[in-house]
């Protein structure tokens, strides 16, 4: 028999990302473990309402996922561990800015470079519905026909309530093959 665990949000883990936005002229950096996917060209970054980074966003509808791998994990968990309120976190990474200006990481392996078209209000958060505008990948991290290769890319999984970084696992089967 199941127990009721009450309300707990069970969808963790999820890809561990760096969202990254201008703020006061600079670049800023923000650890987030929640994002989700809105179809195919849309996603959702949620923030609590008193971060930094959510002022630049919304003065500028623009920021940058930068999907997080292992090599650049540490610096990654620095950029949640400071508030940019309290600390200059604009050269924690290299950085080059899209064509619209949206500061993305020059170490992180995948980059989206988001147009924000609406904030979604929940109690405590700030949810960012954002168009995909870009992905840019690395060339290791691509298949030959030029897809994402994920046991190439190997995302850090963030997971939740128990604040922990997991690896991504091995390839169990093909998506649609179990039950035909």
């Amino acid at each position: 028999m199941k127990k009721n665990i009450g309300n707990a949000l069970a969808l963790y883990p999820t890809p561990l990302v760096v969202v990254g936005a201008m703020v006061n002229g600079k670049p800023n950096w923000l650890l987030v473990g929640h994002l989700g996917i809105m179809g195919h060209d849309h996603v959702m970054i949620s923030l609590a309402k008193p971060h930094y980074t959510n002022q630049g966003i919304k003065a500028h509808k623009k920021l940058s996922i930068n999907i997080v791998d292992e090599a650049m994990l540490a610096k990654a968990d620095r950029a949640g561990c400071v508030s940019g309120n309290k600390e200059d976190k604009s050269e924690l990474f290299d950085f080059t800015l899209s064509e619209e200006g949206v500061p993305m990481i020059a170490q992180a392996p995948v980059v989206m470079a988001c147009s924000v078209e609406d904030i979604y209000e929940t109690k405590g958060f700030e949810n960012f519905i954002s168009t995909i505008d870009h992905t840019y990948a690395e060339e290791r991290v691509l298949t030959e026909d030029g897809k994402l290769d994920y046991r190439t890319l190997k995302p850090v999984l963030f997971e939740m309530p128990t604040y922990e970084y997991l690896k991504t696992g091995d390839v169990i089967g093909k998506c649609m093959s179990f039950g035909k």
